[in-house]
C-alpha cells in the first residue's frame, strides 16, 4: 500500500481524502495524463511474468510506513561487494518496481471512470451540505425566536399541567393506600379468619406451616398495636384510639390494653419532662455533649440557667398539659362509648354482657385510679424542677410569673382529679414564704428610708383617683372574684364555670407565655398643680355669696366628707355659706390627700395582693406582711406628729385605749427600740431583732415649731390624712382579702381591721391637739382673767376684756387656717377637729387654771397636764353679781364664736355653764350634783364648796359636802 502511495506521488496523483474536511483537496486532484499511461502500456506485457515478479517481492516491503527500505537493503549487502551481483540485484529490483507500477497503472485505468463519477458525486454532496448548513442556521435562529417568544412558556404550562395530572393520580393512589394504613381491626379480623380457616385444614403440612406464620403475624400486629397505643399519650386522636380499642377488643385484651396505657402515660411523663429540660440545658450550654443525656432528671434540672428558667418551666407545663389532656380525652372517650355500649346491650342480646360489664368496670376503676397517679407524677416532676434552682435570685415580677404558672398548674390538677395539689403547695409555699420574707424585709427598710426623707408635701392626684387605676391593681379589674386566677379570665361570666379542659380541649394551651405585657394605657393619675384644668382652678376659688344656686357637687362633697354617707336632704344656700368659715375643702378640688410614700405603700399592697391572689396557700403570710406595712406607716405618723406624753395627763381622752393598745402592740412586735452597733452581739439577739425595723425619725427639713405655719399644720394634714386615705383603701380591699383568707385565720384579719385600720382616724385628735394648744395664746387670757374682780356689787352690762382678747386669737387662728389651706386642702373633719380642740381648750381655760403662774412656764404647758384647778373656782370672793358677770362673759364669747365656726354644739359649753350654775344650788341639791358630775376634779369641787357656796351654807353642811367629795375621790387613789 505504501508503494502504491509512493507511485501515485511520483505520477502526480493524490490519494482520496480520508474525511469530508478534505473535500477541498479533492477538487485539486490531478488525473494522470494519457502520455503517462501510454508509457506504462508500451512496456512488455506478460501478465504471468509480472505476477511472478510481484509475488517474488519480499513480504517486508508490504509492512508499515515506518519501514526503512534503504537501510534494509544496505544491511543485506555482503561484506565483500561484487559489482556484477549488485547490478543484477539492482535490475531485479527495477523489474519488480516496474511490475508493481504497471499493475497499479492498470488498476487506476480500470477504476478511473468510477473514480471520476464518485468525485462528481462528492462535489455535489459538498454543495448540498453547504446549503443544509445555511438552512440549519436560519432554522435555529427562528426556533430561538419562537422559544423566547411563545414556545417556552406554552410548553412549560403544558409540562406543568401534565405533572399536575400525574400528581392528582398519585394523590388518589396515596389516599387509597392510606385507607389501608393503621387498620388494626381489619388486619386482626383478617388474620383471625385466616387462622380459623387454617385450623380446619391443619392436617396438611403446608397449611400447618401457614398457621404458624399467621400466629407470628398476629404477634407482630400486637407489637405494632402497643406502639400505636403509646402515641395517644401526647396527642389524642379519636379515630386512632377507636381503632386501637376495637383491635384490642377483637383480641380479647381490653384489660391488658388499659394496663399498657397507664404504663405508657407514666413513661410519657418521664420522657417528656426529660426531653424538655434537656433541650434547654443543651441550648444554654452551647453544645450537645452526651454527658447531659446521661444525667438523672433531678441533676439535669440544676443545670437550667436563670435566663431560661421561666421559658423552660412554661414549656414543661405545656408538655405535661398535653399528656393530662390526652388522659382527660381518653376518659371522655370511654364514658361516651360505655354509654353507647350500655344502650346497645339493652336493645340487643345479653350474650357476653357479664364479661363486657366486668371489663367496663375494670376500665373505669383503672382510669379513676390513674387520675391521681398521673397527677402525683406531674407534681413530683415539677417539684423536682422547682427545687433545682433557688427562686430567691429572681426579681419580683419574674417570681410572680413563676407563681402564676404554678398556680395555673394547681388549678389544672384540681380540675383534673379534684386534688388540692399538696405536693406542689407545700413546695412552692416554703419557697414563696422564704422569698417573701426577704422581699418584705427589704421593702420595710425602704419604707423607713422613704418616711425619714419624706417632707410631707402633697402628691397631686386627680379628684377621681382610684387605686384600681394603678398597674399593680389591674388584676382586680380583670377579675373581681379572688377564686379565679388573674392571668386568664373568661370573656363573659356565665352561670356554669368553664373548666380549663373544656376551654382548651380542642385548641390552645393554658400555659402560653404572654410577653411581659404592660397595659398599653399609662397611669393617668397625676393632676397639674392639684387641678385637672385651668377652668376648674378658676372656679374652685369662687365665692358663693350671691343669690345664685350653690353647685350640687359642693353640697354633695361637703355632706359626704362630713358623714361618709349620701345626704338624706339637700343643704340650704345659707347653711353652706356659713359653713365656708370652717370648711376649708371648698376652695380646692376635692382630690385625695396623699404623699409619694403613701403611693409607694399602696403599690406595695398591690404587689402583695398579686402574690396572694396567685398563690392562696400563703394568703395569711402575705396579709400579715401587708398589715405590717400599715402598722409601720401608722406608727411613723404617730411618732412624727402625735407623740406627746403630757397629752394623756389632761384627762381629755385624746388617745383612746384602743389606739394606745394598738401603738403598744406595734412597738413591741415591729419596732426595734435597741439601736446597737455592737458587732459582738449574740446571734440569738440578732435573730430576735431580725424581724423588727428601727423606729423612723422625722426629716430635719420638716419644721413643726413655727407659729407662722401653725406649727407645721400643712405637713400634719398631709401626713395624717394620707394615713386616713391609706386606711380607706384597706377598707376597700377588705372583701377581697376576706375571700382569700383561710377560715382559721380570719380572726386575725378581723382583729387587724377592728383594732388597727379603724384607729387611723383617731390619730387626728392627738396630732391636731398639739396645733390647737399652741395656736391660741391661752396664757395671755389667764393673765387677763387673774385681774378680774368677781365680788362686784351691781350687775354689769359690759363683758370683760379677756373675752375680746380670746376672740381676737380665734380670728387670727381662722386667718392662719385660710393661709394654710392655700397650700393644702383642709378637709372638713380636720377643720372641725381643730376648731373643737381650740374651743375645748378655751372653755377649759375659762374653767381651769393654775394656782401659780410662772413666767417660765407657758399656758400650754399648764393646760397640758400640770395641776389643774378652777379659774372661776380660784376666785376668793364672788358675789351674785359676779356670777352674773361670769355668765355674761361666757355668753358673749359663745355669740361671737358661733359666727366664726359652724360647729354645733359648742364643745364643753355644758361643762362651763353647768359649773357656773352650780353656784346657785342649795345644800341638798349640791350633794346630789356632786355625785352626778364626775367630770370635775376634786379640787374644782372643793373650791366650789369652800368659796362659792360658803356664803349661804353653814359649816356643818360644808363639811358634809367635803366628805362626799372625799368619798368620790377615794376610789381614784
Amino acid at each position: 500500500m505504501q508503494k502504491i502511495k509512493s507511485l501515485m506521488t511520483r505520477q502526480g496523483l493524490k490519494s482520496p481524502p480520508e474525511n469530508l474536511s478534505d473535500l477541498g483537496a479533492i477538487e485539486s486532484l490531478r488525473v494522470p495524463g494519457k502520455e503517462e499511461f501510454r508509457e506504462l502500456r508500451e512496456q512488455p506485457s506478460d501478465p504471468q511474468a509480472e505476477q511472478e515478479l510481484i509475488n517474488s517481492i519480499e513480504q517486508v516491503y508490504f509492512s508499515t510506513d515506518s519501514f526503512d527500505i534503504v537501510k534494509y537493503e544496505l544491511e543485506k549487502l555482503p561484506p565483500i561487494l561484487n559489482l556484477q551481483e549488485l547490478e543484477e540485484y539492482r535490475d531485479k529490483l527495477k523489474q519488480q518496481q516496474a511490475a508493481v507500477s504497471k499493475k497499479v497503472a492498470d488498476l487506476i485505468l480500470e477504476k478511473q471512470p468510477a473514480y471520476v463519477k464518485e468525485l462528481e458525486r462528492v462535489t455535489s454532496l459538498q454543495t448540498g451540505l453547504q446549503l443544509a448548513a445555511v438552512i440549519c442556521t436560519n432554522g435555529r435562529r427562528h426556533l430561538n425566536i419562537a422559544k423566547e417568544g411563545f414556545t417556552q412558556a406554552s410548553l412549560g404550562l403544558l409540562a406543568n399541567q401534565r405533572k399536575r395530572q400525574l400528581l392528582i393520580g398519585l394523590l388518589k393512589s396515596l389516599r387509597t393506600i392510606k385507607t389501608l394504613e393503621e387498620d388494626y381491626p381489619g388486619a386482626i379480623q383478617l388474620c383471625l379468619e385466616c387462622q380459623k380457616a387454617a385450623s380446619t385444614f391443619k392436617h396438611y403440612s403446608c397449611i400447618s406451616e401457614l398457621n404458624s406464620k399467621l400466629q407470628d403475624t398476629l404477634e407482630q400486629i400486637e407489637e405494632q398495636l402497643d406502639v400505636a397505643l403509646s402515641k395517644i399519650c401526647k396527642n389524642f386522636d379519636i379515630n386512632h384510639y377507636t381503632k386501637v380499642q376495637q383491635a384490642y377488643r377483637l383480641l380479647g385484651k381490653t384489660q391488658t390494653a388499659m394496663d399498657q396505657l397507664h404504663m405508657h402515660f407514666t413513661q410519657a411523663i418521664h420522657n417528656t419532662v426529660f426531653q424538655v429540660v434537656l433541650g434547654y440545658v443543651e441550648l444554654c450550654s452551647g453544645n450537645t455533649d452526651t454527658k447531659f443525656q446521661k444525667l438523672q432528671y433531678k441533676d439535669l434540672c440544676t443545670h437550667v440557667t436563670p435566663d431560661s428558667y421561666i421559658p423552660c418551666l412554661a414549656d414543661l407545663c405545656k408538655a405535661l398539659w398535653e399528656v393530662m389532656l390526652s388522659y382527660y380525652r381518653t376518659m371522655e372517650w370511654h364514658e361516651k362509648h360505655d354509654n353507647e355500649d350500655t344502650t346497645s346491650a339493652a336493645e340487643g342480646s345479653n350474650m357476653g354482657t357479664e364479661e363486657t360489664n366486668f371489663d367496663r368496670g375494670y376500665i373505669k376503676k383503672k382510669l379513676e385510679h390513674g387520675l391521681t397517679r398521673i397527677w402525683q407524677d406531674v407534681q413530683l416532676k415539677v417539684k423536682t424542677y422547682l427545687l433545682g434552682t433557688d427562686l430567691s435570685i429572681f426579681k419580683y415580677d419574674d417570681f410572680i410569673f413563676v407563681l402564676d404558672i404554678i398556680s395555673r398548674l394547681m388549678q389544672v390538677g384540681e380540675e383534673f382529679c379534684g386534688s388540692k395539689s399538696e405536693v406542689l403547695q407545700e413546695s412552692i409555699r416554703k419557697q414563696s414564704v422564704n422569698y417573701f420574707k426577704n422581699y418584705h424585709r427589704t421593702r420595710l427598710d425602704e419604707l423607713r428610708m422613704f418616711l425619714e426623707n419624706e417632707t410631707w408635701e402633697l402628691c397631686p392626684v386627680k379628684s377621681n383617683f382610684s387605686i384600681l387605676q394603678l398597674h399593680e391593681f389591674k388584676f382586680m379589674e380583670q377579675s373581681r372574684s379572688p377564686s379565679v386566677s388573674p392571668s386568664k379570665q373568661p370573656a363573659s361570666t356565665s352561670s356554669k364555670t368553664v373548666t380549663l379542659f373544656e376551654q382548651y380541649c380542642s385548641d390552645g394551651n393554658p400555659f402560653e407565655i404572654q410577653a411581659n405585657h404592660k397595659d398599653e394605657e399609662t397611669e393617668d393619675v397625676l393632676a397639674s398643680n392639684g387641678y385637672e384644668s385651668d377652668e376648674q382652678e378658676k372656679s374652685a376659688y369662687q365665692e358663693y355669696d350671691s343669690d345664685s344656686d350653690v353647685p350640687e357637687e359642693l353640697k354633695r362633697d361637703y355632706v359626704d366628707e362630713q358623714t361618709g354617707d349620701a345626704p338624706v336632704k339637700s343643704v340650704s344656700r345659707e347653711t353652706l355659706k356659713s359653713r365656708k368659715k370652717s370648711d376649708y375643702s371648698l376652695n380646692k378640688v376635692n382630690a385625695p390627700i396623699l404623699t409619694n410614700t403613701t403611693l409607694n405603700v399602696i403599690r406595695l399592697v398591690g404587689k402583695y395582693m398579686q402574690m396572694m391572689n396567685i398563690l392562696k396557700p400563703i394568703a395569711f403570710d402575705v396579709i400579715h406582711f401587708m398589715s405590717q406595712l400599715f402598722d409601720y406607716y401608722l406608727y411613723a405618723i404617730y411618732t412624727f406628729f402625735g407623740r406627746n406624753d403630757s397629752l394623756e395627763s389632761t384627762g381629755l381622752g385624746l388617745s383612746s385605749s384602743r389606739l394606745r393598745t394598738t401603738l403598744n402592740r406595734i412597738q413591741e412586735s415591729l419596732i426595734d427600740m435597741e439601736v446597737s452597733a455592737d458587732p459582738t452581739a449574740t446571734l440569738t439577739a440578732a435573730e430576735e431583732r431580725k424581724e423588727k425595723v428601727p423606729s423612723p425619725h422625722l426629716s430635719h427639713l420638716v419644721v413643726l415649731t413655727s407659729g407662722d405655719t401653725l406649727y407645721g399644720l400643712a405637713e400634719r394634714v398631709v401626713a395624717t390624712e394620707s394615713l386616713v386615705f391609706l386606711a380607706e383603701q384597706f377598707e376597700f380591699l377588705q372583701p377581697h382579702l376576706d375571700a382569700v383568707m383561710p377560715a382559721v385565720k380570719k380572726p386575725f384579719l378581723q382583729q387587724f381591721y377592728s383594732q388597727t385600720v379603724s384607729t387611723a382616724s383617731e390619730l387626728r385628735k392627738p396630732i391636731y391637739w398639739i396645733v390647737a394648744g399652741k395656736a391660741i395664746d391661752y396664757e395671755q387670757m389667764l393673765l387677763l382673767m387673774a385681774n378680774v374682780k368677781w365680788d362686784v356689787k351691781e350687775i354689769m352690762s359690759q363683758h370683760n376684756i379677756y373675752v375680746d382678747a380670746l376672740l381676737k386669737e380665734f380670728e387670727q387662728f381662722n386667718r392662719r387656717l385660710n393661709e394654710v389651706s392655700k397650700r393644702v386642702r383642709i378637709p372638713l373633719p380636720v377643720s372641725n377637729i381643730l376648731w373643737e380642740h381650740c374651743i375645748r381648750l378655751a372653755n377649759r381655760t375659762i374653767v381651769e387654771g393654775t394656782q401659780t403662774l410662772s413666767g417660765k412656764q407657758s399656758a400650754i404647758d399648764h393646760s397640758y397636764g400640770l395641776e389643774l384647778h378652777i379659774r372661776y373656782a380660784n376666785v376668793k370672793k364672788c358675789s351674785n353679781e359676779g356670777r352674773a358677770l361670769m355668765q355674761l362673759d361666757f355668753q358673749q364669747f359663745l355669740m361671737k364664736l358661733e359666727k366664726l365656726t359652724d360647729i354645733r354644739p359648742i364643745p364643753d359649753k355644758e361643762f362651763v355653764e353647768t359649773y357656773i350654775k352650780a353656784y346657785y344650788l342649795t345644800e341638798n341639791d349640791m350633794e346630789r350634783w356632786i355625785k352626778e358630775h364626775r367630770e370635775y376634779s376634786t379640787k374644782q369641787l372643793t373650791n366650789l364648796v369652800n368659796v362659792c357656796l360658803g356664803s349661804h351654807i353653814n359649816k356643818k353642811a360644808r363639811q358634809k359636802l367635803l366628805a362626799a367629795i372625799d368619798d368620790i375621790d377615794r376610789p381614784k387613789r
